[in-house]
């Protein structure tokens, strides 16, 4: 059995609809608390995936939060060796630091509700993102930083408000600032977990759980599609 390991930073923010994508792939799923549980690095290489997910920090305060070096340098490691790594929200902030581009407050401010996706050139030539692309779709964004495109790697497309959505390094690290495993049944957790930070951002909740009921099974329905062809791509 594949063998895929997830690095989580708040326990709602999880694999959402990659889950049962992962699960129709064969893979046995381990997940790991940062901050929480030991992150075993010698699992961390071998594995056959490694997914790092979102959360409420940054990159840069490895002084508050020491593990994030652990994740930064595991990331690296991995890249280096082209071990199969997805970077979702603060995972894509860690690959693009792991990779040496500079992670900081975006000068746009925060990013949080729906919205779609433009594709870059290479992003268009990309047959899984089709569907992220397809009139009708839209992705959730819930950031405030932003990064620099890491040197070499594939800019995959963009948002209204920042430009560095996704990215790929190689074939094997994928990343993405906006959240594409998002599940509307989940998210009335985020909306709690993250009170503080909507209503430090001014955000009308019920207005946003109201558009995420709206737009939320369209993406659903794109990133299966998504999940499978990405996966079959590099697991057969």
């Amino acid at each position: 059995m594949r063998r895929a390991m997830v690095i989580g930073h708040v326990a709602f923010e999880d694999l959402g609809s990659l889950a049962p994508a992962l699960a129709t792939a064969g893979f046995a799923i381990r997940t790991c608390q940062a901050g929480v549980d030991a992150i075993p690095w010698d699992e961390g290489l071998a594995c056959d995936l490694l997914v790092v997910l979102g959360g409420p920090i940054g990159v840069y305060e490895e002084a508050v939060y020491p593990f994030l070096k652990l994740e930064k340098d595991l990331v690296a490691a991995r890249l280096a060796r082209g071990g199969v790594t997805l970077g979702i929200c603060l995972g894509a902030q860690i690959m693009a630091a792991a990779l040496g581009a500079r992670v900081y407050p975006g000068a746009a401010g925060k990013e949080i509700g729906w919205s779609a996706l433009q594709p870059t050139a290479a992003g268009r030539t990309v047959s899984c993102l089709a569907p992220l692309f397809a009139p009708g779709v839209s992705v959730l964004h819930w950031h405030g930083d932003t990064f620099d495109l890491p040197a070499g790697a594939v800019h995959l497309a963009s948002s209204t408000r920042y430009a560095h959505q996704a990215f790929a390094h190689g074939d094997h690290g994928w990343a993405f600032q906006c959240h594409p495993e998002v599940r509307g049944a989940d998210l009335e957790r985020w909306f709690i977990g993250h009170a503080c930070e909507l209503g430090q951002a001014g955000v009308d909740i019920a207005a946003l759980r109201a558009e995420s009921q709206q737009q939320a099974p369209a993406l659903e329905r794109a990133a299966a599609t998504l999940w499978s062809e990405w996966l079959a791509a590099r697991f057969g």
